[in-house]
């Protein structure tokens, strides 16, 4: 992993302006969990999302996750198809059809090109409820 371009220690919430929420839809779900993921969070806090990307999302309990960080504790949850583009930011609030998922901890470039994995802190990893269809929301606190 290259490093960062700047001294990422400025780069804190302040720094981000207002935005608009990234908002898109469940498109398949997934059922796996992993004590031992071996999962390696980008130093980055923010990631552009496009519309029409589609985008892996998992949840952690560990709520030490945070970028640069090495995380175990995984459940993929879903994809999801980003219908309104935005700025996702570390920190920010993740919901599913209006319920309360967690909080975004950072991304995971794995299986880039083909998707990106956004990592939720969340109170547990059981299985969250939702179904193909139900409305992703990621959005400022």
């Amino acid at each position: 992993m290259t490093s960062p371009p700047y001294d990422l220690s400025r780069i804190t919430p302040d720094v981000y302006g207002d935005r608009r929420p990234v908002s898109g839809e469940v498109v398949a779900l997934l059922h796996i969990f992993f004590e031992d993921r071996g999962l390696k969070l980008l130093e980055a806090k923010s990631r552009a999302m496009q519309r029409g990307e589609i985008h892996e999302l998992m949840v952690t309990d560990e709520q030490g996750a945070a970028p640069g960080c090495g995380v175990d504790r995984v459940r993929a949850v879903a994809f999801f198809e980003v219908e309104a583009g935005g700025l996702a930011v570390v920190g920010d609030e993740v919901t599913i059809s209006g319920r309360h998922l967690g909080t975004l901890a950072g991304y995971d470039m794995t299986h880039m090109p083909n998707h990106m994995g956004v990592l939720v802190k969340a109170l547990s990893v059981d299985e969250p409820e939702m179904e193909v269809g139900d409305r992703v929301l990621i959005r400022r606190p």
